[in-house]
């Protein structure tokens, strides 16, 4: 999971990519966004509202996370729509502190676990602990499949495989990535198999499939999170319309997962239209505040 991983780009290197300050241009608005799966949803969605509802020109900039929050407390960018608190993200937020502004969250209830799909018997598999079944054991061939090595939530669930006594029984965590545990999952599913996957929400998966998280009595994975709007101090007073539409904008976490799922089958800039032009009142009410 990228927002786990750790950050090895220099913020300089990232800035570098912005050009110049906000400042010199403040006809345009400037959307900052990660290369993540629910940052590219809600931003785009964003950039479409502000573009083809409010009139603005918009212009989007990818980069690291450490980058986008530097370039939005310096006024380079407007804002970013993916803050990941109030864990995941604090380090960066803490650094930019009095230099943002939060809007509130875009969305709420993410989180952390490990994934089975729907048609898994909950008599059999509930919970993490079920897993020390021996039968559940051979159901799964030991396998639990994960994503990457550096991933924060493959840390996790390094630390969940010795805290409930996994690897002792032999259990494996497969390091693969987001692509191969999603591919490993998809198998499973065509072929009806059980199978137990590190995963996360806000995901596409989410979206196309029945999935559910398996109990995690020990709480090792964590805890639920929101995803908040970041951005420069003084945009209310050169966007006042654009600010209080995105301080009124929020969207359900199933609506998300829906909007992910959709960007992955086509782009991100048609799931965005999609979801704006099928939810008028919804998009109505951040735009004008009227019900």
């Amino acid at each position: 999971m990228k927002r786990f991983a750790a950050i090895g780009v220099a913020v300089a290197v990232g800035l570098s990519a912005f050009g110049t300050a906000h400042a010199e241009d403040n006809d345009v608005v400037e959307i900052g966004y990660f290369n993540w799966s629910d940052a590219l949803f809600t931003s785009h969605v964003a950039e479409y509202i502000v573009t083809e509802k409010m009139g603005h020109e918009v212009e989007m900039t990818k980069a690291d996370p450490a980058a986008v929050y530097q370039a939005v407390a310096s006024g380079d960018l407007d804002f970013h729509t993916d803050a990941w608190l109030p864990d995941t993200h604090s380090d960066y937020f803490d650094r930019t502190a009095g230099k943002v502004v939060n809007l509130g969250p875009v969305y709420s209830r993410a989180s952390l676990g490990w994934v089975v799909p729907d048609y898994v018997s909950k008599d059999k598999l509930s919970s993490i602990e079920d897993l020390k079944n021996e039968d559940v054991m051979e159901m799964l061939d030991g396998k639990i499949i994960g994503i990457g090595p550096g991933a924060g939530l493959t840390r996790l669930s390094k630390k969940a495989m010795d805290e409930y006594g996994l690897k002792d029984m032999g259990y494996n965590l497969v390091i693969s990535s987001g692509s191969g545990m999603t591919a490993a999952l998809k198998r499973a599913i065509n072929n009806e198999e059980p199978i137990v996957v590190t995963g996360w929400k806000p995901h596409w998966k989410f979206g196309r499939w029945d999935l559910r998280y398996i109990d995690d009595p020990k709480g090792t994975l964590g805890s639920i999170e929101r995803a908040d709007i970041v951005a420069r101090t003084g945009f209310y007073r050169e966007f006042p319309d654009v600010f209080e539409m995105l301080d009124r904008m929020t969207i359900p976490l199933d609506q998300v997962q829906k909007g992910m799922d959709k960007g992955e089958q086509t782009d991100y800039e048609q799931a965005a239209e999609w979801y704006v032009k099928n939810h008028p009142k919804l998009v109505n009410y951040w735009v004008t505040g009227e019900m």
